[in-house]
């Protein structure tokens, strides 16, 4: 399975975020976004991630299920959460595991709903309204639905943001363990991940980018 972009160019609200972004990264590797903020490491993921149409070049994903789009193959994890506060801790988990649904090619399978609790140190919670949860916990149960939906490609957008060092090593743990089951992923981030990615690319204002 590969990721492929070629020639990629993103434009928002008629201003040029990048051009001529090419990039290849294969089942069983990382890659890591950096950059300053404005230099389009969120609209990337958000293009490959089917949010925003790419002006130019493309993006596809080679040797992997035929059945699905690429969008449908990615996990994008955002600045949101996406939980329900009046909903409890498993609840919300409930409805990503039956939303998502799995999709096979690679990576991690889908855990059990307790068992993706438990790996996140929220199994003692889930009963309570997401609500109530800390700005971490509500963290660590937008980062849940990872486990809980097999996805081949997981596309995260500083997931470290209100983790303490404990929870970063199990988020580290769970993106180590999705790419060596021959998963991908592609992290932007300004923090350490606790990783050490196969790839990085820089990306640079007006639209330049280092390999």
């Amino acid at each position: 399975m590969k990721l492929i972009a070629n020639d990629l160019a993103v434009d928002r609200g008629g201003r040029l975020i990048f051009r001529g972004l090419s990039f290849t990264l294969a089942s069983g590797e990382g890659l890591l976004l950096t950059g300053p903020n404005g230099a389009g490491k969120t609209t990337l993921l958000r293009t490959i991630a089917g949010f925003l149409r790419a002006a130019e070049g493309e993006i596809r994903l080679e040797g992997a299920d035929a059945e699905h789009a690429l969008a449908e193959q990615c996990h994008y994890v955002g600045h949101l959460n996406g939980i329900k506060a009046s909903q409890t801790v498993a609840e919300n988990l409930s409805f990503w595991a039956a939303y998502l649904g799995a999709i096979g090619g690679g990576g991690m399978g889908s855990l059990p709903l307790d068992e993706a609790l438990e790996r996140l140190s929220l199994k003692s919670l889930r009963d309570i309204p997401a609500g109530y949860l800390s700005a971490g916990q509500k963290r660590r149960l937008g980062l849940a639905r990872l486990l809980v939906a097999a996805r081949p490609i997981w596309l995260l957008d500083e997931p470290t943001v209100s983790l303490d060092a404990a929870s970063q090593a199990v988020l580290a743990a769970m993106v180590r363990d999705h790419i060596e089951a021959g998963g991908l992923a592609i992290a932007a981030t300004h923090l350490p991940l606790g990783l050490d990615f196969a790839r990085e690319l820089t990306l640079g204002r007006g639209g330049r980018a280092t390999p």
